[in-house]
């Protein structure tokens, strides 16, 4: 890491949801952890996503894609496209995690095959996908009552670098508010199950929370990659900030009053 480069927290990840490439781009620059491109739920389709990982600089966040179900021909896709690491929806069994992350590996790891797309970084090549990453490359989603039975058996799967939660969900599975889930504090509880089987098969725990609030709970409980907030909702948290400090510097003026006050004044 240069100089020029911030220092990224992990804990500090946004969910990119507008498919917006330069949007997002710039979001990755911004000094967040990493950015969590969803082609699931988001708008975030083939061109977008190519787009995207095809402006990134060298020195932006890590890119990880969301892609839409456990299929090799997307988890390809998406790494050919130059993100990082892919996150898989829907894993409920072994079987489920073994064939992500035989998706994401080239041979003699798995079975994905060899071709980045021209104009793209190339972000892992065969041989460097065999090993341990500081930037989780295969992902698996922890969303229903069955993953979160299996939930040691999945993290101890060889390949899988972390398990990562969709708290919505697996609340809804489980038939609780996902605040009640968020803020169990039980060791039997979902969270703590999720986290302890991520610390005895030594990978790591992420989490979607969309809030900083939720984070905090998350990060409490153990995360550590966690989605804080995604880019929709860091546009109202900037221009509420611009407010607050467009107020903060015009004492018992509205923010009217201060704006009309410059207007006059130009």
């Amino acid at each position: 890491m240069t100089a020029a480069q911030p220092a990224r927290d992990p804990l500090l990840g946004a969910w990119a949801t507008l498919g917006e490439p330069r949007l997002t781009v710039e979001l990755a620059r911004s000094g967040v952890g990493w950015v969590g491109l969803d082609a699931q739920h988001g708008h975030f389709d083939d061109h977008a996503l190519r787009t995207t990982l095809g402006l990134r600089p060298s020195e932006s966040a890590p890119m990880l894609v969301r892609v839409a179900s456990n299929d090799p021909a997307l988890i390809g896709r998406a790494l050919d496209a130059g993100a990082d690491g892919v996150i898989v929806p829907l894993v409920d069994s072994v079987a489920d995690a073994e064939k992500a992350v035989a998706a994401s590996h080239y041979p003699p790891s798995g079975t994905r095959s060899w071709g980045p797309l021209p104009g793209s970084r190339a972000v892992h090549s065969p041989g460097s996908d065999g090993g341990t990453h500081p930037v989780p490359l295969c992902a698996v989603m922890i969303e229903t009552a069955a993953a979160l039975d299996a939930v040691d058996e999945l993290a101890a799967v060889p390949g899988v670098d972390m398990i990562f939660v969709g708290p919505f969900d697996l609340s809804l599975a489980l038939g609780l508010h996902v605040d009640d889930l968020l803020a169990a504090p039980a060791a039997e509880a979902p969270l703590a199950r999720i986290t302890r089987a991520c610390t005895d098969a030594g990978i790591t725990a992420g989490a979607y929370a969309g809030t900083p609030e939720r984070a905090a709970l998350l990060a409490a409980a153990g995360f550590e990659w966690i989605a804080a907030s995604t880019d929709a909702a860091l546009v109202s948290l900037g221009v509420g900030e611009m407010r607050r400090r467009m107020l903060s510097g015009a004492p018992g003026q509205s923010t009217q009053d201060a704006l009309s006050a410059g207007n006059a004044s130009s």
